[in-house]
């Protein structure tokens, strides 16, 4: 091949490749035939594939929200639309998920590593996740709400994932740290579940209150369904982030000799488990009612996005497979939206559209648990 290539020589090549492939075939056979299909997985372009079908379910939900805020019970031709737009939109996302699921599986089979290797992968991975959720809350209050939060958090996080991934190849060979498919499957998955749900918990309050804010179609009765899925999202968050935060210490005694080093990333780890910790907290102790619920999970969208990608921009710590110099811009921006949302959230309620929407009623006596903490204030 070569010397056809130095002689300007292309059937030569050709024939001398051919003869190379031939050869890798009869010596290699499994690793060629995994490597022809990653060929097709790569052609195929399954994930801009559920991008876009994630986007469709999105704008399809959006019309059935319309629908059902501009009629009324009723007006049964509007009705019947809304449900007819919003089945469709369902199954639109459901087949973003079965997409999504098989690239995940793709990966998983070429690289023989568990889903979740480098940061591409926990971009795609956290998005599957947060799509499921929001799923199964879907199924527990099917108002359109969790679905869309599916559908927007699905969409979000491919399109991170490509550009993540535009500048070269995205399953590159582990480096010696990560070279654990045991640990690689217990504290990276778990802690990227963990990302998911606060993310899912922190899509659902920002939605909440710029639908409060900017439109008069929520209800506290909707308010109030999202604010339970708001608070079981937060609850599922801490646990993850909890469990895979310890898995990760007993693997950074066995890979470095210590438990605990205030390492950016382990730090960045921290503060998630302490943030849905200091949500739970006030919620049970009676210092914020649905209001304060939903402008502190938007909160957890920033400590989450610092510590997933901030932390590796800084340049220092054990992590260092995870270093990168690029999105800086995107991510303060994304950070300085959550504020701006939050900001929002602690606008006097008579300056929303739905006024009393995002707020509760007061209860008397603090009577906190799952299925319904106290609201005092």
């Amino acid at each position: 091949m070569m010397t056809a290539y130095a002689e300007s020589d292309p059937e030569g090549f050709n024939r001398a490749v051919s003869s190379y492939r031939d050869l890798l075939v009869r010596e290699m056979p499994d690793t060629m035939r995994r490597m022809d299909l990653e060929v097709i997985f790569n052609r195929a372009r399954v994930f801009a594939g559920a991008t876009a079908a994630y986007l469709c379910a999105a704008i399809a939900i959006c019309l059935t929200m319309l629908a059902r805020a501009w009629g009324s019970e009723a007006q049964s031709r509007r009705a019947i639309l809304a449900e007819r737009t919003r089945a469709v939109a369902i199954g639109m996302l459901w087949g973003a998920i079965v997409v999504h699921t098989l690239g995940i599986a793709a990966r998983v089979y070429f690289q023989g590593r568990p889903p979740v290797t480098n940061l591409y992968s926990s971009a795609i991975f956290v998005g599957w996740a947060a799509a499921l959720f929001g799923m199964v809350m879907e199924r527990w209050h099917p108002i359109g709400v969790a679905a869309l939060g599916s559908s927007v958090i699905g969409m979000a996080t491919l399109i991170v994932a490509h550009n993540m991934g535009s500048g070269g190849d995205t399953m590159q060979m582990m480096q010696a740290v990560l070279d654990s498919n045991f640990w690689l499957a217990t504290h990276v998955i778990t802690i990227t579940l963990g990302y998911s749900a606060t993310f899912l918990a922190g899509v659902l309050g920002a939605g909440t209150i710029l639908a409060g804010v900017l439109t008069r179609s929520l209800s506290p009765q909707r308010a109030d369904a999202i604010a339970r899925m708001v608070y079981g999202a937060v609850c599922f968050a801490l646990l993850l982030s909890f469990v895979g935060t310890v898995l990760g210490g007993i693997w950074a005694d066995q890979s470095w000799g210590r438990f605990w080093g205030w390492d950016p990333k382990e730090n960045g780890a921290a503060l998630v488990v302490l943030n849905a910790a200091v949500i739970l907290h006030a919620r049970w102790g009676g210092m914020i009612r649905r209001r304060g619920l939903l402008v502190l999970a938007v909160g957890g969208n920033i400590v989450t996005a610092w510590s997933w990608f901030g932390t590796n921009m800084l340049g220092v710590g054990l992590h260092s497979y995870g270093f990168m110099d690029a999105a800086a811009i995107w991510l303060l921006a994304f950070m300085v939206s959550q504020f701006l949302i939050m900001g929002m959230g602690l606008l006097p309620l008579s300056c929303g559209r739905s006024p009393g929407a995002i707020e509760s009623p007061a209860r008397a006596g603090p009577t906190p648990g799952v299925s319904g903490p106290d609201e005092p204030i």
